[in-house]
């Protein structure tokens, strides 16, 4: 498939996401006197309601903020429920046996692994109380106005976009054989007739229409420890689940320090653990010991490939919640440490192992305003409409986050009670010599932070614009030596990387690939923005 699309060249301010309404939801905010932030919420309030299988009110968010002298980050992502134990996952996985999941590629180990639908993988959801500090801090125009599109088209309904509706039919199909009570409300919302809509067909949910209302009046409040709340509790308790008021009254978002290696002159900005994004960087800094631009196009894939595997497999081995276990970043982001790890490369395709450090269906979208702001904001509720348990009466799924702990007791992502898990969803921002250059991200759960590795190596080893960057074409790997390539990747190159040992898998799926967006600060003033051609994206300026 061929990717025309030109990048958007904007002078006072940019927003690109991967639905075209919820961009123009964000626009909107910027014309009418919103800065970056206010039009990144309202971008990703209405991508709840334009993109449910995708992101809902019930799942997470984190963001990074570019704020016009430094970066911010916010991890609003959930906890597990006091209530849930090892023990409990392990009893229930007996009974009805472990589901095979392909989300997180190498992530599981194998044996008994968390399962990914109903209430067992149920933690709280972020996003509201997201929302609500990231306004709180940066906000301009009123809580309330930044809802204004998302209750419209909840109310009113909208035609289905054609990349939305792939997912959904997706996600729908995953429903089949969902038959306890939880899910009993899952059909009413998200199917019409039983079925997922078709494109162009029109969808409404006026449920969500109200529990928006009800966020955006109260300021979260309602979610977390009012009338929401109350009837998730109920809704749990009736069920089987074990999510409570009080683990909804507990939950807040943590400020967090961004963390950084650099890359060629540039550096590349990530969130600590517990989510992934620890990955892209230590792929990248094993990259930046490489002279990729004196090797041929086959080896500097190969090099790509290699470092994104020996991330993974460190990051696999120790990113969990650094509240509760102790989380080597500081050590795995040493020099010396990816010295080490890009000694292991060889000319021929490995199987990654963690090293030993020394101890010390995703939204995303980018903005930014004429006055220097930038945000990259990533949201979710994971596999296709998460969990598929719908609380009554008030159209949103809760999410599946929990689906990233490990059933090894002795793992520091170990489940238990109260504990945020390994986390996919990661907002990227890159910087020159400490001024922005922008935020970016790619969704598309174990394809992230790979995704990340290849965005920022077509930006600067490259020199691509946004759009070009995105569209060059990607490779995914999966787990073990089995790489997947995009169809428009040379042939030379694929039988290149299968003579290395790679077991090479040419895919036409684009949604195995990830879908991304990116926002440069141009040297000249304004913006370049390019937006996902693999799906609906969209970027729009003024």
């Amino acid at each position: 498939m061929a990717y025309p699309r030109q990048p958007l060249f904007a002078p006072n301010g940019a927003v690109a996401t991967s639905q075209p309404l919820a961009a123009a939801a964000g626009l909107a905010v910027l014309r009418r006197g919103g800065n970056a932030v206010d039009a990144a919420l309202a971008t990703a309030i209405t991508l709840t309601v334009v993109q449910p299988p995708s992101n809902d009110i019930g799942g997470d968010l984190f963001a990074i903020v570019w704020d016009g002298e430094r970066l911010h980050g916010l991890n609003a992502s959930g906890r597990s429920p006091a209530a849930l134990t090892r023990e409990i996952v392990l009893a229930a996985t007996d009974r009805r046996g472990a589901e095979p999941v392909e989300a997180l590629g190498g992530a599981q180990a194998s044996g008994p692994a968390m399962p990914a639908r109903g209430w067992l993988p149920v933690t709280v959801p972020g996003a509201p109380a997201g929302w609500r500090d990231l306004h709180e801090r940066f906000g301009s125009l009123p809580f309330v106005d930044l809802f204004t599109d998302a209750i419209g088209y909840a109310e009113r309904g909208l035609p289905v976009a054609a990349g939305t509706a792939a997912t959904w039919a997706y996600g729908v199909a995953g429903h089949v054989g969902l038959s306890g009570a939880e899910f009993a409300e899952f059909d009413r919302v998200f199917t019409v007739d039983g079925r997922a809509p078709e494109p162009g067909a029109r969808w409404r949910n006026p449920d969500a229409a109200g529990t928006l209302r009800r966020i955006a009046e109260s300021r979260a409040e309602d979610f977390y420890r009012g009338r929401i709340a109350a009837a998730l509790d109920a809704h749990a308790a009736r069920t089987g689940g074990f999510l409570t008021g009080d683990d909804l009254a507990r939950h807040g978002s943590t400020w967090v320090d961004p963390v950084r290696v650099g890359y060629r002159g540039h550096e590349v900005w990530e969130l600590p653990p517990n989510g992934q994004g620890i990955a892209a960087l230590l792929a990248l800094q094993i990259l930046d010991g490489v002279d990729l631009a004196a090797l041929s196009p086959e080896e500097r894939l190969h090099w790509q490939i290699e470092a994104t595997k020996l991330g993974f497999a460190d990051a696999h081995a120790y990113v969990a919640d650094s509240e509760r276990s102790p989380v080597p970043a500081e050590a795995l982001l040493d020099p010396a440490y990816a010295a080490a790890r890009r000694a292991l490369v060889t000319d021929q395709a490995g199987e990654p192992v963690a090293g030993e450090p020394e101890r010390g269906g995703t939204v995303y979208l980018c903005t930014a305003d004429s006055g220097g702001m930038m945000v990259s904001l990533i949201q979710s509720t994971y596999l296709a409409f998460g969990s598929h348990v719908v609380l009554p009466g008030h159209g949103f799924a809760l999410q599946n986050r929990g689906l990233g702990f490990r059933l090894d007791p002795d793992h520091p992502n170990a489940v238990g009670p109260a504990k945020r898990p390994y986390h996919t969803i990661i907002p990227g921002f890159l910087t020159r010599d400490g001024a922005p250059v922008g935020p970016f991200g790619v969704m598309g759960g174990h394809m992230q932070p790979q995704g990340h590795v290849q965005l920022v190596s077509a930006t600067v080893d490259a020199g691509r614009d946004p759009q070009a960057a995105l569209d060059t074409p990607r490779w995914y790997w999966h787990a073990g030596r089995i790489v997947l390539v995009e169809p428009e990747l040379d042939p030379g190159l694929v039988a290149g990387l299968r003579g290395r040992g790679h077991e090479v898998v040419v895919a036409d799926r684009p949604a195995a690939f990830g879908y991304g967006q990116a926002i440069w600060r141009s040297p000249s003033g304004g913006y370049v923005a390019g937006s996902e051609s693999r799906i609906d994206g969209a970027m729009l300026g003024w």
